[in-house]
């Protein structure tokens, strides 16, 4: 069965270093990286479970770009095959964010924009994503977020799910993925995502043995279509992420469309 990571990136050392991680090494138990960490590594942490692609994703902060739209598009030329390019923009300069928006599709062939509202500690309604929701409807490509709660120690209140309700409501045709699951809004984002066709969940963040059970009957049931895995590498590897896939109960249909349906028609891979 093919299987489609919605959610990982590629860390340049500057992203594996950056000190608003730090609580997230606290609780994995792990020392602050002093090396770049190889392409292959990250290949063969995919290949050990069969994972087929990767959206590798740019991330950019107010004042600080941890990884670059140039750096993942050289990951991606590296490993045509295996990672899917997701851009990242500076929401505080918006004619350059759609102009970046627009290199990103037009010559870098990403098929998402990612932007974190807690890196900008503001909700995905404030004004300056706006022209990035109306890029991404021009070009066609997903819009991709958090909801829910962060690790890092910075405020989550910015990423309750029931913000995405008024941007659906303002932006229809956008397709919006929502990472990380929303916990612990998970009830908003399952009935966000019921509510607007083109509104979805994925798992990153989470190993299967920790989705909510809430999410895990969304997705047996009318939510089939609405969830895809993710894994938010390098903090939960592939495998890790998969370990009790197989004690949720989820017919051999449900598997398919969260494991790789899902993120093929969403993204158009």
């Amino acid at each position: 069965m093919m299987i489609i990571d919605a959610w990982a990136q590629h860390p340049t050392l500057r992203h594996s270093q950056d000190p608003v991680f730090e609580s997230l090494r606290r609780w994995n138990k792990t020392e602050t990286p002093t090396e770049e960490l190889p392409l292959a590594i990250t290949v063969g942490a995919m290949d050990a479970v069969g994972v087929s692609m990767s959206l590798i994703s740019a991330w950019y902060a107010p004042r600080n770009i941890m990884i670059s739209n140039d750096e993942v598009a050289a990951f991606v030329s590296k490993y045509p095959d295996r990672f899917v390019g997701v851009g990242s923009v500076d929401i505080s300069k918006p004619m350059e964010a759609v102009r970046e928006i627009r290199r990103c599709v037009n010559e870098l062939g990403f098929k998402a924009i990612r932007v974190l509202p807690w890196l900008w500690e503001v909700p995905p309604t404030d004004r300056r994503f706006y022209p990035v929701y109306t890029a991404c409807c021009e070009l066609g490509v997903p819009f991709c977020t958090q909801i829910g709660h962060t690790g890092p120690l910075m405020p989550s209140e910015v990423g309750r799910p029931i913000y995405i309700d008024q941007v659906a409501l303002d932006f229809p045709e956008l397709k919006i993925v929502g990472g990380h699951i929303g916990y612990p809004w998970t009830d908003e984002a399952i009935a966000v995502a019921t509510k607007h066709e083109n509104v979805f969940i994925d798992t990153s963040a989470y190993t299967a043995a920790r989705y909510p059970a809430q999410l895990v009957e969304f997705m047996r049931r009318h939510g089939r279509r609405k969830v895809l895995f993710g894994t938010n590498y390098p903090m939960i590897t592939p495998g890790k992420a998969l370990e009790a896939l197989d004690s949720l109960g989820l017919d051999d249909e449900v598997k398919e469309l969260f494991l790789s349906g899902n993120a093929q028609r969403v993204f158009g891979l």
